[in-house]
C-alpha cells in the first residue's frame, strides 16, 4: 500500500481491508456492500503533494488513503454510509442513508427479472397473451423515477416485457414490446401489473381481463442485428491495419501517462467511471480533475407509466460497473494500453474489471499546414492524439466516452451514443405525437440524453477566474458608408457563482483564466476557452420531475466554487429522488453569494442530444456524436505545436493507387 499514490483507485487488497475492517463494526449483522471506492483526499491536502511531485521536489507525507463505504444493513431498506481510514484501519462518520438508494447493477437488474418473471400475476397476464410457440419472454427492468403515484423512500424498480420470437441469446427482444408492465419492490415482490397505453387518449389500467392476445401480424424478421441473424454482410471494405513499427509514443507507469508534454494520472471509479486527475503541458498545470459528473436521459411520453423512464445512468446505474472490457482490434485499435480497476461484489469481495480503459494514438489528419504560392512550398504536420477511452451499457443503450490529447495543448471529450432504442408498445395503426414507428407494433419513443461535465481547472494555479467575451458590431454613424465592418469584442468577469448560457449569435466564448499570470506578448491574462457543444436543454417542464430532479439540464454552464463533496451535478443519491440536490440547490443553499472570481472554481457544462428517432436507428443506432474542446487561449506565445515533426513520405509510407497522381508526395521539400 505504501508504493500506491494518492490518487490511485483502491487496491483488491484495500478492497479487502475495509470490507473486513466494516462487517467487524457490525458483528453479526449481514452487510451488502453498494460501494467501495476512493474518498479522494480533500484538495487543499492534495495540492502540496502533488506540487511537489510537478516539481521534482521532496514531496510531503501523502494523505492517509481512505475508502468510502456505502451497504445495506441486512436489507435494502437500511442504507449506511461510513468512511474506513485504510491506514490507521478505523471506521468512522458512519451515517444513515435510510429513504436514500443505492445505485442499481446489472446484479440486481437480474434479480429483479427473475422475481418478475416467476410472479403467478406475471405468468397469467403471459398466458392471457397467447404468444406464437417457441417465443421467449424478456423482462427489462428500469430504474423508477418518481411520478407521484408511489412512496420513493422504498425501492421500486419498473420491468418492462418484450418478446423473443428466436432462441438466439442475442436476438433483439426491443422487436416486440408487450401490452404490460410490472412494479417490483425493493423485497423483490411483483406489486402491481399495469396494461399500458397504445394511443394518446388511453390511460394505464390494472391488469384485470383487459389483455389481448399477441397480435400476430406484428411478426416480422427486419429487426435484428447480431451476425448470426442478419446475413449479407458487405465484401467491399478491406482490411485497414495500425501500424508503428517503433512502438507507441506514450510512456506509462501506474496511473500516470507521459505523451508530447502531456502528463496526467488515469483514475477511475465505480459512478464516474473514467477520470482524468492532474494534468500538466510541458510542466505547466492546466486541470486538477476532468470528469463526467452525471448523464440524465428523461423520456418524452407524457402517459402513465412512460414518465417513469428518466435515468440518471451514472447516479441509477454506476458509469464503472458498467464498463465494458474493451477488445483489441474491435472497440481500441493499434498499439493499446490498457488499464484495468477492481470492483467488489455484495459480500465486499474484490473483483477485477479487465481492460476498461483503452489508452492508445490515433492520426488526426493535418494539424497545420502552409504553401507558399511563390515557391509551391508546403509545410504539412499531421495531428497525433492520444486517445483515453471507456465504453459503458447501460440497458439498451452504449456510451463511448474519450478524452483526447492532442499536440496542440488541446483536449476534446467527445460522447459517442449508439446501441438499440428502448422501445414501446403501440398497435398497429395507432400513432403518438411523442414517437417513431421503428417497426410493426414498435415505438420508438422521443428523448433527451443530457450529460454533465465536471471541469476543475488549475490555469497555470489554483486560483482561476471566468471571463465572457462576446463579438459585437461596432455601432455605426452614418449607415450609408460602405466601410461599416468593423467589431469588436465586450469582456465581463463572473463574479458569483451562477448559471450562465450560450449565445452563439454574440459568438460568447467561456474563458477560464488566471488573472494573475499575464501573457508577456498579448498583455492578457492567459488562460483555456471552453469550446461548449451547443444543445437544447431539458425540455420537461420546471414543475415535472424530471425538471426538478436534474435541475443542471436547465443550462448549459453552471460555475461554482470548488468543494470537495461536489462531485455529481445532479447530487449523490440520485435514484428515486424527489427534489433538487445538485448544483443549483449547491447555489441556492449558501449563507451568501460565493464569490467566483480569482478562487478555486469548477465549470460545469451541460450539453447533449435531443432524440427523436428516425429509422436509421433501428435496430441498431449509428453513433451520434457530441464534442467538447478545452483549447489553449493566449496560455502560450505561439502555435505550442510548431514543433511537431514535420510530415515526410519516409515514415508515412502511403501507398499511390492512382494512374496518374503527379508528385508522389506534397510534404515539404527538406
Amino acid at each position: 500500500m505504501a508504493s500506491l499514490h494518492p490518487l490511485d483507485p483502491l487496491s483488491p487488497q484495500e478492497i479487502s481491508l475495509a470490507a473486513s475492517i466494516t462487517k467487524n463494526h457490525f458483528t453479526g449483522k449481514r452487510l451488502i456492500f453498494r460501494v467501495t471506492t476512493l474518498a479522494e483526499p480533500p484538495k487543499k491536502q492534495l495540492i502540496p503533494f502533488l506540487e511537489a511531485e510537478r516539481l521534482g521536489e521532496r514531496r510531503p507525507l501523502p494523505p492517509p488513503r481512505t475508502a468510502q463505504i456505502q451497504f445495506y444493513l441486512e436489507n435494502a431498506s437500511q442504507f449506511r454510509q461510513a468512511w474506513v481510514n485504510l491506514r490507521d484501519k478505523k471506521l468512522y462518520d458512519l451515517t444513515n442513508l435510510d429513504g436514500k438508494h443505492a445505485y442499481v447493477d446489472a446484479s440486481v437488474m437480474k434479480e429483479c427479472e427473475k422475481a418478475c418473471l416467476q410472479d403467478p400475476r406475471v405468468q397469467d397476464a403471459i398466458k392471457v397473451l397467447q404468444l406464437p410457440e417457441g417465443s421467449v419472454v424478456v423482462c427489462d427492468p428500469w430504474t423508477y423515477s418518481p411520478d407521484g403515484m408511489n412512496d420513493m423512500s422504498r425501492r421500486c424498480v419498473l420491468c418492462f416485457f418484450y418478446l423473443k420470437l428466436s432462441d438466439h441469446l442475442d436476438a433483439n427482444h426491443y422487436a416486440f414490446p408487450l401490452e404490460f408492465v410490472a412494479e417490483l419492490s425493493d423485497e423483490m415482490k411483483v406489486m402491481k401489473v399495469l396494461k399500458v397505453p397504445s394511443s394518446p387518449g388511453e390511460k394505464m389500467a390494472e391488469v384485470n381481463g383487459n389483455l389481448r392476445p399477441f397480435d400476430r401480424s406484428k411478426i416480422h424478421s427486419t429487426s435484428e442485428y447480431h451476425p448470426d441473424l442478419v446475413p449479407g454482410r458487405r465484401t467491399t471494405v478491406k482490411p485497414l491495419t495500425v501500424s508503428q513499427p517503433l512502438g507507441p509514443s506514450f510512456q506509462t507507469s501506474g496511473h500516470l501517462i507521459n505523451w508530447e508534454k502531456w502528463r496526467f494520472r488515469v483514475g477511475f471509479n465505480y459512478r464516474e467511471g473514467l477520470v482524468i486527475h492532474d494534468v500538466t503541458y510541458d510542466g505547466r498545470r492546466v486541470f486538477h480533475r476532468l470528469s463526467l459528473s452525471e448523464m440524465f436521459v428523461p423520456y418524452g411520453d407524457p402517459r402513465t407509466p412512460y414518465p417513469r423512464k428518466a435515468a440518471f445512468d451514472l447516479g441509477n446505474n454506476g458509469g464503472g460497473v458498467n464498463a465494458n472490457n474493451l477488445g483489441l482490434g474491435c472497440d481500441c485499435l493499434g498499439h493499446i494500453k490498457y488499464f484495468h480497476f477492481w470492483h467488489h461484489t455484495n459480500d465486499g469481495v474484490p473483483v477485477k474489471m479487465p481492460n476498461v480503459v483503452c489508452c492508445h494514438e490515433i492520426d488526426d489528419g493535418i494539424l497545420w499546414k502552409h504553401t507558399n504560392y511563390r515557391t509551391d512550398n508546403a509545410v504539412v504536420t499531421r495531428s497525433r492524439v492520444l486517445v483515453l477511452q471507456t465504453i459503458i451499457t447501460v440497458s439498451n443503450y452504449e456510451y463511448i466516452f474519450a478524452f483526447h490529447f492532442n499536440q496542440a495543448a488541446e483536449v476534446t471529450y467527445e460522447v459517442r451514443a449508439t446501441g438499440i432504442l428502448s422501445t414501446a408498445f403501440i398497435d398497429i395503426g395507432d400513432k403518438v405525437p411523442y414517437g417513431t414507428i421503428v417497426a410493426p407494433g414498435v415505438m420508438a419513443p422521443y428523448h433527451q440524453h443530457l450529460f454533465s461535465l465536471r471541469i476543475d481547472p488549475a490555469i497555470d494555479g489554483y486560483k482561476n477566474s471566468l471571463l465572457l467575451e462576446e463579438s459585437h458590431a461596432m455601432p455605426v454613424e452614418d449607415a450609408s458608408l460602405m466601410t461599416n465592418v468593423g467589431y469588436i469584442t465586450k469582456k465581463e468577469y463572473v463574479e458569483k457563482e451562477t448559471p450562465l448560457d450560450t449565445d452563439n449569435r454574440a459568438a460568447r466564448v467561456f474563458k477560464i483564466v488566471n488573472e494573475n499570470v499575464t501573457n508577456p506578448i498579448t498583455g492578457t491574462p492567459v488562460g483555456y476557452k471552453l469550446v461548449p457543444h451547443y444543445s437544447q436543454m431539458l425540455l420537461a417542464h420546471p414543475s415535472s420531475f424530471h425538471s426538478i430532479r436534474s435541475e443542471f439540464g436547465d443550462y448549459p454552464i453552471w460555475v461554482t466554487r470548488h468543494n470537495d463533496d461536489e462531485l455529481y451535478a445532479a447530487g449523490e443519491h440520485t435514484l428515486q429522488s424527489v427534489t433538487g440536490s445538485g448544483v443549483a440547490t449547491w447555489i441556492k443553499s449558501r449563507a451568501s453569494p460565493q464569490s467566483v472570481r480569482n478562487e478555486d472554481l469548477v465549470i460545469w457544462h451541460t450539453f447533449g442530444t435531443t432524440h427523436n428517432p428516425r429509422i436509421e436507428d433501428w435496430p441498431v443506432m449509428p453513433v451520434e456524436k457530441m464534442m467538447v474542446s478545452l483549447k489553449p487561449l493566449n496560455f502560450f506565445t505561439r502555435n505550442p505545436a510548431l514543433d511537431v515533426p514535420i510530415s515526410n513520405q519516409a515514415d508515412n509510407k502511403s501507398v499511390l493507387v492512382e494512374d496518374d497522381a503527379g508528385p508522389s508526395s506534397c510534404c515539404a521539400r527538406l
